[in-house]
């Protein structure tokens, strides 16, 4: 293609530097990686778990690693493998990673093992920075993501049917067992398959008995939380005079699961929950967090729930930043509980 008199910038990609290049030459003086960097390097490191003896291969330094992580996560990248991706990509990432390219593995090992130490020591980084007026808590966002759990929705059973299975079960290992001991009795050889299938119905039958009984656990909690509810009310209609209307009716303690409430096999605490109307429901978790809308956008608290909606765990968020760095200006002067009120 003939482009005439047009004058263009060289885009020679085998031009080498003339001298070694400095990552601190190409990364902003503002950048959130210089904060992190030295934040790390005041953290008690004593609580993480390092190979001490100086035996096997050289292992990253935690102090670098934390780094990593906290100036990941601050970056939005949460994934390991998207991390190391970026130890190559990203030159703010590269710089705090000190050149090095730990592969996802080893960060995810890191991140496992050291889990506590982790977030006490991410708790003091987000101290520091309100403590040096890099974290201003005004403006924070709150939102919620639905992580998938490790489980099927073939393996949930409602509590109706995991009665029915239960009661079938019970009768075939009853029968199972009458016939292992009939072949014992008998001059016949045994049948090598009634023993191994009375093990698998066995196990299938404990694994119901546990999932009813967590399921009326469930029912439980819910019960006692209405008797709180109930007495609540009671109170206050017994308190007025010239009452009118019916009296709250009492719940009922030693009602049943509802017949068409579920558990997984798999995974017992997960959910069936959907991210939004056109996704299919799936097993999986409600991870929350509140992010600092300033600029810097740091994860102030986090929290897990399996309700699919967000509303129910606001409070229970809130006050995991509060417990932690503190609350914003303007809820301070709000107590908590009337967030629950919406107020």
């Amino acid at each position: 293609m003939f482009f005439g008199m047009a004058n263009f910038k060289n885009s020679d990609r085998s031009q080498a530097f003339l001298l070694p290049p400095d990552l601190r030459d190409w990364l902003p003086e503002d950048d959130l990686a210089h904060f992190v960097i030295a934040a790390a390097e005041r953290v008690d490191l004593s609580l993480f778990k390092i190979n001490d003896r100086g035996s096997g291969k050289a292992q990253y330094h935690p102090q670098m690693m934390l780094a990593l992580l906290i100036y990941g996560y601050a970056n939005g990248i949460f994934s390991s493998r998207r991390l190391e991706r970026a130890t190559y990509r990203d030159i703010g990432v590269r710089f705090v990673a000190a050149n090095t390219h730990p592969d996802h593995d080893t960060i995810a090992a890191f991140r496992r093992d050291n889990q506590t130490a982790f977030e006490r020591a991410f708790l003091q980084v987000l101290l520091m920075a309100k403590e040096t007026g890099l974290l201003k808590v005004g403006t924070v966002s709150i939102d919620g993501t639905k992580i998938d759990a490790h489980a099927s929705k073939i393996r949930s059973v409602r509590y109706d049917r995991a009665q029915v299975l239960r009661e079938k079960l019970k009768a075939d290992i009853a029968e199972l067992t009458a016939k292992a001991e009939a072949a014992d009795a008998s001059d016949t050889p045994d049948p090598q398959a009634l023993p191994a299938e009375i093990v698998r119905r066995d196990a299938l039958k404990s694994k119901l008995d546990a999932a009813c009984e967590r399921l009326e656990a469930q029912a439980k909690e819910e019960a006692e939380a209405e008797r709180v509810a109930y007495e609540a009310k009671k109170a206050k209609y017994d308190a007025k005079r010239g009452r009118r209307g019916n009296p709250p009716v009492p719940p009922d303690d030693d009602a049943p699961p509802p017949p068409e409430r579920q558990t997984n096999l798999t995974d017992p605490d997960s959910a069936l929950m959907r991210k939004s109307k056109h996704h299919e429901y799936r097993h999986a978790y409600n991870a929350q967090a509140v992010v600092c809308a300033e600029g810097t956008q740091l994860i102030l608290s986090t929290e897990v729930s399996v309700t699919p909606s967000d509303q129910p765990t606001f409070v229970d968020t809130i006050q995991a930043m509060q417990t932690g760095i503190g609350l914003p200006p303007q809820l301070q002067s709000q107590s908590v509980k009337s967030l629950n009120r919406g107020g």
